[in-house]
Formats: C-alpha cells, sequence, structure tokens
C-alpha cells in the first residue's frame, strides 16, 4: 500500500487559503513555497503543485477535470498579479505572486545547493536541450538527470509507459513538466503516483524562458502586473483573442463572487465551532454560525486534524455566512481527506452557503447529505457497494460502474470489468452503465476507450449509457464524447 503524504508544515501557516472561482489558492510567499517544497522531497512521497494564471481559471471553469486537478492538488499557487488583486478584493489578500517564471529559478538554484535531482519533461526538442544546457552553464553543480521531450500526440495517445521509465530510471526529486495547460496538469495527475516523484508542477512556458526562446517582461512590467501585455506582444496571433476573453471572463465572475459573497449585515457574535467524536469513530464538525475569514483560520487546524483521525461530517446546519475563505478551507479539508481514503461529508448547508458552492461550481464536488444520520447509513452503504456489478440477459451483458474512476481506481476497476467480461461472446452487446459514475479523469476516460476498441475487435458492441454531466464534461474536453457514446461496432 503506498504511503500518505504528510501535510507539510508549510501548508499551515497562519494564512488560510481562499477559493477564487472554486480554484483553493495556497496563501504563502515565495520563500514559504519553497520551504514547501523542501518538505515534499525530504517526504520522499509523491505530490504534485499547480502554478495557476488567470487564463487556467478561465479554463477550470468550463473543464471539470481541471477543477478536479486544482481542488485535489498539494500546492496551487497564484501565477498572476489578476489573482492577487482578486483576494484583496474578497476579503483574504494573498502575500504576493508566485510564478512558475520567477520561482522555478530560484528553485533550480536551491536544488543545487541541497544536492536534489531535477528532470526537465517537454517543451520542443530545441527548447528543452537548450534550457539544460543554459541550466547546466548557471548551475554546473546541480544533478539534472534528464533533459526529454516526447513526440508531440494527443494525451490519451501518448507513450505514457516509456516517459515513466525514462523517469523512474534517473529517479529524480522534482519533475518540471512542459506541456501546456491544461494538458500538463492532466498528465500530471494522471502519472504523479506512479512516477514516485517527491514534487512534479507544470510549468508552461518556464522551459523556454531557460531556454531563452522567450524573454521575461522587464522587472517593472512584472510588479505591475502588466507582464501579459508583454507576453501579447511576443505573441500576438495566439494569446491577444486569449487574453481578451480571459479578461472579460474572471473580471464579470469576480464580481459575482464579490457580489454573493459580500457581508451584508454586522457580522452576530463569533461563535467557536465544536468537534465531536461520534460512538463510531468519526468526527462530527458543528460549524459557526459565520464561516468567514477569522473562523476559518480559528478553527482549520483543529478540524484538519479530525479529518486526519477519521471519517468527518461536517454539520452547517447553523451556518448562515461563509466567504472565499471559508469555502478555501472546505476545500483543503476535503482535499486531505480524499488522499487519506476518510470521507467527508457536508451535512444541512443553508441556501447562503449552497448558493456560494453553486456559485463556485463546487456543488458536485462535495457530498452533501441533510443530517448526520443520512450520512452514517451513505457511508454503509458505500462501504458494501462493489464497484463494478453486472447481469446478463439474452444476448447482452449489464454492467454497472459506481463511484469515481481516476489514476487512483483505474486499475482496480479495469481488473473488475475484465472479470465481467469473460463471460461475453462474438455477437453479443456490452451496456456499461456510468449513472452512478459520479466522476471521471483521463485515465478513466483511456480505460473506456481501451476497451471500447478491444471489444470492437471481438466483434461486440459496447454501449456506454447514462453518463451525469459532470462525466459528459470531462468526454468533450477530450473530444471522445461521440465516439465513446456511439452504440455502433
Amino acid at each position: 500500500m503506498q504511503e500518505i503524504p504528510p501535510e507539510p508544515t508549510a501548508a499551515r501557516t497562519d494564512r488560510a487559503p481562499i477559493a477564487i472561482l472554486g480554484v483553493p489558492f495556497d496563501n504563502v510567499t515565495t520563500p514559504e513555497t519553497l520551504t514547501l517544497i523542501g518538505e515534499m522531497v525530504t517526504s520522499g512521497q509523491p505530490h504534485y503543485g499547480a502554478t495557476a494564471n488567470v487564463d487556467f481559471i478561465v479554463q477550470a471553469m468550463e473543464d471539470v477535470e481541471l477543477r478536479h486537478i486544482l481542488f485535489d492538488a498539494h500546492l496551487v499557487l497564484a501565477d498572476g498579479m489578476p489573482i492577487v488583486w482578486a483576494s484583496n478584493f474578497l476579503g483574504n489578500p494573498l502575500p504576493e505572486r508566485v510564478t512558475g517564471s520567477g520561482m522555478i529559478p530560484q528553485l533550480l538554484a536551491l536544488a543545487e545547493e541541497k544536492g536534489w535531482k531535477v528532470f526537465f519533461l517537454g517543451g520542443t526538442e530545441q527548447s528543452v536541450a537548450a534550457a539544460a544546457e543554459k541550466t547546466r552553464a548557471k548551475h554546473p553543480r546541480l544533478q539534472l538527470v534528464g533533459a526529454y521531450s516526447p513526440p508531440f500526440k494527443p494525451l490519451l495517445e501518448m507513450d505514457h509507459a516509456a516517459i515513466l521509465h525514462r523517469i523512474r530510471e534517473t529517479k529524480p526529486d522534482i519533475l518540471l513538466v512542459a506541456f501546456g495547460c491544461p494538458k500538463q496538469e492532466k498528465w500530471i495527475s494522471m502519472n504523479y503516483r506512479e512516477a514516485g516523484v517527491p514534487f512534479t508542477v507544470g510549468v508552461g512556458a518556464t522551459i523556454d524562458f531557460l531556454a531563452g526562446t522567450f524573454q521575461r517582461a522587464p522587472a517593472w512590467m512584472q510588479k505591475s502586473g502588466t507582464e501579459w501585455i508583454f507576453r501579447m506582444l511576443q505573441e500576438p496571433k495566439r494569446l491577444v483573442s486569449r487574453y481578451g476573453k480571459d479578461v472579460r471572463v474572471f473580471t464579470l465572475a469576480i464580481l459575482r463572487q464579490w457580489w454573493q459573497l459580500r457581508v451584508r449585515k454586522s457580522p452576530p457574535p463569533a461563535a467557536k465551532s465544536e468537534v465531536v467524536p461520534d460512538p463510531f469513530g468519526n468526527f462530527v464538525i458543528r460549524a459557526p454560525v459565520r464561516l468567514g475569514a477569522a473562523e476559518a483560520q480559528a478553527g482549520r487546524a483543529e478540524w484538519l486534524r479530525a479529518t486526519e483521525n477519521g471519517q468527518v461530517m461536517f454539520d452547517l446546519s447553523d451556518t448562515v455566512f461563509t466567504d472565499s475563505t471559508g469555502i478555501g478551507v472546505l476545500i483543503r479539508l476535503r482535499k486531505r481527506a480524499r488522499e487519506l481514503g476518510h470521507h467527508f461529508f457536508l451535512i444541512a448547508p443553508r441556501p447562503p452557503v449552497e448558493a456560494a458552492l453553486k456559485l463556485m461550481k463546487l456543488d458536485e464536488f462535495f457530498t452533501v447529505q441533510t443530517s448526520v444520520a443520512g450520512a452514517r447509513i451513505l457511508m454503509e452503504s458505500i462501504a458494501r457497494a462493489p464497484a463494478v456489478t453486472s447481469g446478463v440477459q439474452e444476448a447482452e451483458l449489464q454492467i454497472r460502474w459506481a463511484g469515481e474512476i481516476t489514476a487512483l481506481n483505474a486499475i482496480e476497476l479495469g481488473v473488475g470489468t475484465e472479470s465481467e467480461l469473460s463471460q461475453t461472446s462474438p455477437g453479443m452487446t456490452v451496456v456499461i452503465d456510468l449513472s452512478r459514475v459520479t466522476f471521471v479523469d483521463s485515465t478513466g476516460i483511456g480505460l473506456m476507450l481501451r476497451f471500447k476498441k478491444n471489444l470492437k475487435r471481438r466483434d461486440i458492441c459496447l454501449k456506454y449509457v447514462n453518463p451525469i454531466e459532470s462525466v459528459r464534461n470531462v468526454l468533450r474536453h477530450t473530444r471522445l464524447e461521440e465516439y465513446l457514446l456511439a452504440d455502433t461496432k
């Protein structure tokens, strides 16, 4: 069984995370970021981070899988001044922006000092070779153990096994992936556990900056938040329309978030939360009346301890207000519970909290129950329910998948499904019901694609039916919705 990484100390600063349009940003400075990465490297367990700019957030608003990846990331950094400005606007100021292009050179210098091994993955053959050459010249003692640009292919057609073999052979401590957003984040989510690298992060154009292919904006533009203008002038055809859309969508969405989560009345007296263990070894967290920045800061350490020690039912039945910080803390608690294999339920959220979750498109990320008793019953039901069930009717095999289908469980689900498919013969039809599948990532899509192709070779018709909207969203973004949901041989 894979060891679960501890929650790094740097993630427990006095500054709580903030949710900006559903993305949970860590409230850290660049030195704190480097300390956090150092703790991940020391742990030896796989982690991944993301440097999210405005374009990244806008894509995540439309791409369910990308939102999940950010939801589960061990570190999310604000790679852009508009995000820092928005955090001020929303009441929990991020101390600074932490860009990939600014932080990675410092990380390479630290890796040289600490003796950490680094691997560059992605970019063009020319850019990654030039980046490696210039990095070795600048950091002669750095252990740059790999610089590889795999052949350009769509994500699901890449030779992941060959790439992972190269990485595992060199055993890097830090893996910098430059496939562009969101491909690099999806590749990382699919492969970071198997790669086994303590810290993996998508770096986008940073490889080009290291190679000298593109120049960074002058320091005054970086500090003033106008670096995007410099980038746009370098690549006008590619970036003008993108930046135009990003500014419009981001600004309007931030205004909606501020308007809906603003404090409308004088706050009531602060009430402390309460963590109560139940007779079944679970924890009931009774949230305060207000789940704002102050309350989230005060309670999150105790809430995290409960989340790490068992199943959690976060009771919001008395909570009449939350803000961007309160939602950010809920996301981080849910992430930690998921990492540890624990359940995390929201109990009886009132309309203001429900509206905040829906606004940030997070309502589907949390399991909501109307009562603590209901959550206990659901836990028991989940524990008893298999991920794969089946039944045969005449010449049709019906299979039902349930739960999430991700890199974490795709192998197990694949083995279970293969066992059920042993009942099939040429000319039969297989129907896989997706109605109980709550989420699927690119690894899960790859599994679906594999079954579709393999059964077609055996003259067996495979139908995937009843996907919920979040599953359709992932299929749509991989451009495989029509093919995988078609019922022809």
